[in-house]
C-alpha cells in the first residue's frame, strides 16, 4: 500500500504542478517579441514575416493587418512560431497585432517595401586586429547608379560563388554571403569585390546586437527632475492644447509619422500599457508600434518613453503624448529591420521614408577606432575600423542623396554622441558629421548648480560627455526618468544624447502637424531662431574646445549684430519653437 500511496502522491504532485503551469500560460500576457523577414527574402509579390509570439495557446487567434484579418492560409502556427504571409497587391504597410480570447497583443509595423538585410549569427562573426566582432561571410555592394542592382548582384554572386541574401534596392545596396570561412578568405574576396567596375563600395559591419546605442553611464544631476524644464517642455504642451484646440485659433493639424531606430519597447510598463491592439479606433491619440522588450528599462523603450509614454504613470512623460486631446494622431514606429548593426538602421529607415514617415530619430552613431576626444584621449565606447567606417560613409552618402532626390521633406534627428569628442569630423563620427539640411544633430545639457531664470545661459551646463563642435545644431536636456513596471514608481534616470535626440524629433514633429510644408531648412532656422542659450559668451571664437553647438548668427536674431545672444551656443526652447510656427503659418495664410 505504501507503494501506491507514494504513486498516488506523485500523480497529485505533477497535476499540481500542470495546473500551475496551465495558470501561469493563462496568466501570460500576449506579446508579440520577434519579428522577421523569412522565406524568400528578394520576393516582393509575396512577402513571408516569421514572429515569436509569447502568451499564444493552442485556441483560435486572429492577426490583424491595418484592422483586417488575414485569412487562415496565409497562416501557419507552431507553439510561439507563427509564419505570415502578405501580398504585396493585396496590403499596405501599417500595423499588424494578434487577438485572442479577449487579448490583443501588442501591434508592430510590418513593412513591405522590401529592404532587409540578415545579421550574422555567433558562429558568423569574428574578432578582427583592432579586437571588435565583425562578419566573417556577410557583406553588402553598392553597385554604380547605371547598373540595374539587382541584377549586377546576382552576376557578382555566380561569379565569387556567393548569394544574394538581402537588399536595400532604393540605394542600389545588396548584400551578399561570400564563401569564406575566416576573415584572410574574407577580405581575399573583399578586395577582389571591391575592384570590380560595377562596385562603388563594400560595406563590412562590425557590430554586435546590442552596440549601437548611445546612452552613458555618468550619473544625473542632482536636479534631474528639472531637466526638462530647461527646454521649456510643460509650456510646450500646454501651448499646443491651448492654441490648437477648438477655442483657440483653430489651426487644423496633420498626422505625421514618426521613424524610431531601435529595437523594442516594454508594453508591460504602465507607460505603455494602454497601447496594445487597434490603435486607430481613436484618430486624435499618438499610437505606438514595437516589438515587445523584456525589460523596461531598455534603451528603446526610454527613447520610445520620451515620445509617447503615458503621463502621470510614475515612469516617464511622452512630449507627443501630452498633445492628444488635441493632436492629429501621431504614429510613433519603433523598427530596426534586423540586428545587422548600421546597414540594418539603413535599411529600415528607408522602409520607413517609403512607409510615409517625416522624421526619422536616429539615437545611435559611431567613432572610427583612435578618435580623440577634447582632452586628447582615445574614444574607447561604439568604435569601428577605418575599413568598416569607409562602407559605412558611402552607404550613408547614398541615403541622404537619395532623401534629398526623392524625399526632400523628410527630416533625421541624430545624436551628437557620448564620447566627449567632436561630431563634425567625418574621421571622428557618423553619422553627425554628414552636413546636409535633412540632418539635424542634437548635443545635450544638464541642469546646472545657479538659482537663475530658465533663459538666462546659465541655466544649464554642457553634459560633460556630450560631443561638440560646430555641425551640432542645438542642444537639448540629456536625462531622463525611464520607465519602471510597478505603476507609480518613479524610473531609474538615463542620461546620453540619445534621449536629449527624441525631444527634439518630437518637436519637429509636431511643428510638422501645425504647419506639414516646412521645409527641413525652415525648421532648422525656426528651432535656432527661437534656441534659447548655454554657456559663456564668445565672440565666435570658444576657448578650451567650448563650441558646444553651432554659434548663433545674427541672421537669426533679426541681423541685430549686438544681441547678447550672438556667438553663444543654442538650447532648444519647444515653447518657443511652437509659438514660432504658429507665427509663421498665420503669416503664409
Amino acid at each position: 500500500m505504501a507503494v501506491k500511496y507514494l504513486g498516488a502522491g506523485r500523480m497529485v504532485s505533477a497535476l499540481a504542478l500542470m495546473i500551475v503551469a496551465i495558470a501561469a500560460l493563462a496568466d501570460e500576457p500576449l506579446r508579440v517579441e520577434q519579428l522577421q523577414r523569412c522565406g524568400n527574402l528578394l520576393a516582393l509579390d509575396t512577402q513571408e514575416f516569421c514572429l515569436h509570439v509569447s502568451g499564444l495557446d493552442d485556441s483560435d487567434f486572429q492577426v490583424k493587418l491595418n484592422g483586417t484579418p488575414l485569412p487562415q492560409e496565409a497562416l501557419s502556427h507552431n507553439k510561439d512560431q507563427v509564419r505570415v504571409r502578405i501580398s504585396s497587391e493585396d496590403a499596405q504597410s501599417g500595423p499588424l497585432w494578434f487577438e485572442q480570447d479577449d487579448q490583443s497583443s501588442n501591434p508592430v509595423w510590418v513593412s513591405i517595401k522590401g529592404s532587409h538585410v540578415l545579421a550574422a549569427t555567433d558562429r558568423e562573426v569574428a574578432e578582427n586586429m583592432d579586437g571588435l566582432t565583425t562578419y566573417v561571410d556577410l557583406i553588402s555592394l553598392i553597385i554604380e547608379e547605371e547598373y540595374e542592382g539587382g541584377e549586377e548582384a546576382q552576376r557578382l554572386a555566380e561569379k565569387y560563388d556567393a548569394e544574394v541574401v538581402g537588399m536595400i534596392p532604393p540605394l542600389n545596396t545588396y548584400q551578399l554571403r561570400l564563401p569564406a570561412k575566416d576573415l584572410v578568405e574574407r577580405d581575399a574576396l573583399v578586395l577582389r569585390l571591391g575592384s570590380e567596375v560595377s562596385v562603388d563600395a563594400v560595406v563590412i559591419e562590425e557590430s554586435g546586437p546590442e552596440e549601437n546605442i548611445e546612452s552613458e553611464t555618468g550619473t544625473p544631476p542632482d536636479a534631474d527632475d528639472q531637466e526638462w524644464a530647461s527646454n521649456r517642455f510643460l509650456d510646450a504642451v500646454n501651448y499646443y492644447q491651448r492654441r490648437l484646440s477648438s477655442q483657440g485659433e483653430g489651426i487644423e493639424t496633420h498626422p505625421v509619422r514618426i521613424g524610431v531606430i531601435e529595437r523594442e519597447v516594454d508594453f508591460d510598463a504602465p507607460d505603455f500599457a494602454d497601447y496594445l491592439g487597434d490603435c486607430r479606433t481613436d484618430s486624435t491619440r499618438t499610437c505606438v508600434y514595437a516589438r515587445d522588450a523584456a525589460k523596461p528599462d531598455g534603451h528603446g523603450t526610454t527613447v520610445a518613453g520620451v515620445f509617447a509614454a503615458a503621463w502621470n504613470e510614475g515612469g516617464n512623460s511622452g512630449f507627443l503624448r501630452g498633445l492628444d486631446e488635441v493632436g492629429p494622431g501621431f504614429d510613433v514606429i519603433v523598427e530596426r529591420n534586423s540586428d545587422a548593426g548600421i546597414t540594418a538602421n539603413i535599411a529600415a529607415s528607408v522602409n520607413l521614408v517609403e512607409d510615409g514617415v517625416r522624421v526619422l530619430n536616429w539615437s545611435w552613431g559611431i567613432h572610427r577606432v583612435g578618435a580623440i576626444d577634447i582632452n586628447g584621449d582615445e574614444v574607447d565606447s561604439l568604435v569601428r575600423s577605418g575599413i568598416a567606417m569607409s562602407g559605412y560613409e558611402e552607404l550613408l552618402e547614398e541615403f541622404f542623396l537619395w532623401l534629398r532626390r526623392e524625399h526632400p521633406d523628410v527630416v533625421v534627428v541624430n545624436s551628437a554622441g557620448n564620447g566627449s569628442s567632436f561630431s563634425g569630423r567625418d574621421e571622428y563620427r557618423l553619422p553627425s558629421s554628414f552636413v546636409t539640411e535633412q540632418l539635424f544633430v542634437v548635443g545635450g545639457h544638464e541642469r546646472s548648480d545657479q538659482d537663475v531664470q530658465v533663459a538666462d545661459p546659465r541655466y544649464a551646463i554642457k553634459r560633460s560627455a556630450s560631443n561638440i563642435d560646430m555641425r551640432v545644431d542645438i542642444t537639448a536636456a540629456a536625462c531622463v526618468r525611464g520607465s519602471s513596471l510597478i505603476e507609480g514608481e518613479r524610473g531609474e534616470a538615463h542620461c546620453g544624447t540619445s534621449y536629449a535626440t527624441p525631444l527634439v524629433a518630437g518637436l519637429v514633429a509636431a511643428m510638422m502637424s501645425i504647419e506639414p510644408e516646412l521645409s527641413p531648412a525652415q525648421l532648422r532656422m525656426l528651432l535656432r531662431r527661437s534656441a534659447m542659450t548655454i554657456g559663456e559668451e564668445y565672440d565666435f571664437e570658444p576657448t578650451d574646445a567650448d563650441d558646444l553647438t553651432a554659434p548663433i548668427l545674427p541672421s537669426e536674431r533679426a541681423n541685430d549684430l549686438n544681441h547678447p545672444d550672438i556667438g553663444r551656443s543654442a538650447r532648444l526652447d519647444m515653447y518657443k519653437a511652437l509659438d514660432l510656427t504658429v507665427q509663421s503659418l498665420n503669416r503664409d495664410r
